[in-house]
């Protein structure tokens, strides 16, 4: 009998071990300015084609002369979820300076999903854009869930982060002010 209760204790053990990492990805994510990956030299970013919730289609081309942060993301993925509100901070923050926060969702469900979501988490300040088919994401080299893109206001690619983030940190913005020009 004392074996197999030991067993239990070592399964259960190792499963929290398992676990612990992802928990604390989801509870406290890091401020991106550490993460923030530089494209050095800057390069022009990919010409990509993405929808508004009215249908409406459109590309980079037409936002050039802004600075952009692109976030590619989807409502099912909780690292996502996580950095949403701070992206809403994030875009109302920049707004003023002519710079642009873009979440691009890769959900199937379109922008019904996205709207009930942004609904229930109460998210303002942030457009719905979808990305149907992933092309966006393909074209930019998204390699996971979130992923996000800083593009200077000459349409250059300027850095990239992998992962979720607090982007409401004040430091935070100011650092793209900085890349973005």
């Amino acid at each position: 009998m004392q074996n197999i209760g030991r067993r239990g204790l070592l399964a259960t053990g190792g499963t929290l071990i398992v676990a612990l990492p992802g928990r604390k990805l989801l509870a406290a994510p890091e401020l991106p300015t550490a993460r923030l990956s530089l494209i050095t030299p800057p390069r022009a970013a990919p010409e990509i084609v993405f929808q508004q919730a009215d249908g409406t289609q459109h590309t980079l081309e037409k936002f050039r002369g802004w600075g952009m942060v692109v976030n590619f993301w989807a409502t099912w993925c909780a690292p996502c979820v996580a950095e949403m509100a701070s992206l809403s901070v994030l875009s109302k923050t920049l707004a003023p300076h002519d710079i642009a926060v873009m979440p691009l969702s890769s959900d199937r469900g379109g922008f019904a999903v996205v709207r009930r979501f942004y609904d229930a988490q109460k998210i303002s300040g942030l457009p719905i854009l979808i990305d149907p088919k992933g092309e966006a994401a393909q074209a930019f080299a998204v390699r996971g869930l979130p992923t996000t893109v800083v593009i200077d206001k000459k349409g250059m690619l300027r850095a990239k982060l992998d992962g979720g983030a607090d982007w409401s940190d004040p430091a935070v913005a100011a650092r793209i002010r900085e890349l973005v020009g």
